[in-house]
């Protein structure tokens, strides 16, 4: 039994899913979240920008005693080299392997969609990790910019006027080539979930990476033997006003929402 929490880090509030799911399977155990609300989004910035980011919110995550790193990112997920991530003094993981896993599983056209940042689709992380799993699979990415923002500011209620407009804008093209299962390739997008089933229709498989690495980490932690039975806490860190992350955080975390909210300065880590 390990009773250090877990640590989970994004740029913004898309996380929480993460946290979410991870409360949901694994109740005993304590979560640390950053949000990196200060500099949202990471996924227009560059590679050394975005790494930058990474490396101090994995340095603060690791002020907190963390038994494990969750990058709930897709972003940085797509960019944070492997090499890297194995010198970590804690194990590590990102969104990417678990979710392909669950996509090249769940396909049965064999055409699978991605969406994500502009640099998670640069980067082309998922349609690579895809090709190792079967080399017959026939991927199409699209980058959706606009979704991170509608995210952090609200704009989630299904068949909400403005998202759905946006969202016909990035996947209409990838509805109308037949994919027949759909990576959210950021943490922020199962938020947008209604709205994309609205234009991607009921047969396509919409494949939430939070919920697909939550799992991985419930099973790497029992591989560990890192599993805590007792506490279920939760504490979250913003690098920017408290306020505003109380107004939504709630909404993105549901039955599991609660927990201090903290400011931190993360351009000192």
């Amino acid at each position: 039994m390990d009773k250090r929490p877990i640590g989970v880090f994004d740029s913004g509030l898309g996380g929480l899913t993460a946290v979410r799911e991870l409360r949901r399977i694994l109740p005993g155990e304590d979560i640390v979240y950053f949000g990196d609300t200060g500099r949202v989004p990471y996924g227009t910035r560059g590679r050394d920008t975005i790494l930058q980011y990474a490396r101090q919110d994995v340095r603060f995550l690791l002020t907190q005693d963390v038994k494990f790193i969750m990058a709930a990112c897709g972003t940085v997920s797509s960019v944070y080299p492997t090499e890297e991530a194995a010198k970590l003094p804690v194990p590590y993981t990102g969104v990417v392997g678990a979710t392909a896993r669950a996509a090249a599983a769940a396909t049965r056209s064999g055409r699978i969609g991605v969406i994500g940042t502009a640099a998670t689709v640069r980067s082309g992380s998922f349609a690579a990790v895809l090709a190792q799993l079967d080399s017959r699979l026939e991927v199409r990415a699209k980058a959706c910019p606009m979704f991170v923002p509608l995210v952090e500011n609200g704009y989630v209620t299904p068949g909400d006027p403005v998202a759905l407009a946006i969202a016909h804008q990035y996947l209409d093209e990838l509805r109308d080539a037949g994919v027949d299962t759909l990576i959210l390739g950021c943490t922020h997008y199962p938020l947008l979930t209604g709205t994309i089933r609205m234009v991607m229709g009921p047969d396509v498989a919409l494949i939430d990476p939070g919920r697909e690495t939550a799992d991985a980490v419930k099973d790497a932690l029992e591989q560990l033997e890192l599993l805590n039975g007792t506490g279920g806490t939760a504490r979250y860190f913003v690098s920017d006003a408290v306020e505003q992350f109380r107004q939504v955080a709630d909404l993105f975390l549901g039955e599991y929402a609660g927990g201090p909210v903290e400011q931190i300065p993360i351009e000192t880590y």
